[in-house]
């Protein structure tokens, strides 16, 4: 059962993603017009990333803290008012390329927030059973709207005018925040929670309802640095989380590595142009959408270790498949592929989260998380151009596979220590 509220969170998250898809694209478009300089057109790529590697956990932190809903929408309403300056200039042809930096970077922060706020939101909203659902449909719905659908609308905009894009992604950010703000109930970390929402979280985590995360009074608060050394040493304690957060920074790294080289993948192995590197983009979405779709009844009829393995195995299959793809329509499938394991993972492993973090700790679990993520994703990209430069461009993805056969290594092999991978709760 998916609360009344929950239809609204999504409806939320689906349009704020609409616009990420067009200024993923159009944001540098608007760079390479500005300059040819391709250190500065880097720079305002980087800007965008830096605010995850640097920000992660003192977002995390404040999610634990303050009421997640009005943290969405003070994170949309910000974001509304630096793409709006931006639309404005470029309309007035006063853009500048330092610009574009520093409303990546604020555009990065932002969006740093907005994902600390709402995936603790989850369990308030819906009930535990269904928690791989509600993920799901999250997921599936970002992906059509950022990937799918922002991502070729932003680039056929930005062709019309440069300012279309930053205009419509205003407009995006403006309505995400207005139906935030429609939400009813407390999403305070511990403050009252909404009938059948996260409840069991308390019993979760060992401790009685009322002691799980109960809002402190401001003076009494610790700071931002002890809330995040606090959380981390938690999840340094639970065996289960801690590594689960090592095989996602390890599949999160190789999926990384694996998409920045693709562009050259494209070009050099399959010698595909433009639009078939776009459609190997949407083999990937499209593969992501029926990952996210058939998740929920994995998680429901496998279990969580057997979803996550299956998920690891069938991207290291799928890696393997596109190191070796002789046509483009074998790697169009490879990379379908693997977007479907992929996707898998992240749901699966997103809804355990959801199961075995107190909801006092679910934002800095879930930032840091997302920091491991991060980080090995930008060493991943590093390592898979090294790769490609040196071995060609099949090597990362022959690369890729080993690694990605070591991730089982870290899901539990026994039936005792599997049973804190339970979505029900140790």
């Amino acid at each position: 059962m998916l609360l009344r509220g929950f239809p609204t969170l999504w409806a939320s998250v689906t349009i704020s993603s609409l616009g990420d898809g067009m200024r993923f694209v159009a944001l540098p478009l608007l760079a390479a017009e500005l300059t040819g300089d391709a250190r500065m057109i880097a720079l305002v790529a980087l800007a965008g990333q830096l605010s995850s590697l640097l920000l992660a956990l003192p977002a995390g932190a404040l999610a634990d803290r303050l009421d997640r809903r009005r943290m969405l929408f003070w994170a949309d309403a910000a974001r509304t008012l630096v793409v709006g300056a931006l639309a404005a200039a470029v309309a007035a042809h006063a853009a500048r390329i330092g610009w574009l930096v520093l409303a990546a970077l604020l555009l990065g922060t932002g969006g740093v927030l907005y994902s600390a706020g709402w995936s603790g939101m989850v369990p308030t909203l819906v009930p535990p059973a269904d928690r791989a659902r509600a993920n799901s449909r999250l997921q599936a719905g970002a992906l059509v709207t950022d990937t799918l659908v922002g991502t070729p609308l932003g680039a056929v905009l930005f062709g019309l005018a440069a300012a279309l894009p930053f205009a419509v992604d205003t407009l995006s950010f403006a309505c995400a925040a207005g139906l935030v703000l429609l939400l009813r109930g407390d999403f305070r970390p511990g403050g009252a929670e909404l009938p059948g929402g996260a409840g069991a979280l308390a019993g979760v985590a060992g401790a009685p309802v009322g002691a799980v995360g109960a809002v402190r009074p401001r003076a009494e608060r610790p700071a931002l640095r002890r809330q995040v050394a606090e959380a981390l040493r938690w999840l340094r304690g639970r065996p289960v989380l801690f590594r689960l957060c090592l095989a996602r920074g390890l599949t999160g790294g190789v999926s990384s590595g694996l998409i920045a080289v693709l562009v050259l993948y494209a070009g050099r192995a399959q010698h595909l142009g433009p639009t078939g590197f776009a459609l190997l983009v949407a083999a990937f979405a499209v593969g992501g959408l029926l990952g996210s779709v058939l998740t929920p009844r994995l998680l429901q009829h496998w279990g969580v270790r057997p979803t996550l393995t299956a998920g690891a195995l069938g991207s290291a299959a799928c890696a393997l498949l596109l190191a070796l793809a002789p046509t483009p329509a074998v790697a169009a499938l490879a990379v379908a592929g693997y977007g479907v394991a992929e996707f898998a993972w992240y749901v699966g492993g997103l809804t355990l989260r959801q199961a075995q973090v107190p909801t006092h700790l679910l934002g800095r679990v879930t930032m840091a998380h997302q920091l491991v993520f991060d980080a090995s994703g930008a060493v991943g990209a590093a390592l898979a151009g090294l790769l490609a430069h040196a071995w060609g461009v099949r090597a990362p993805y022959f690369v890729g596979a080993a690694l990605l056969l070591a991730v089982p290594l870290l899901l539990p092999r026994s039936r005792r220590e599997a049973q804190g991978w339970a979505l029900a709760g140790p």
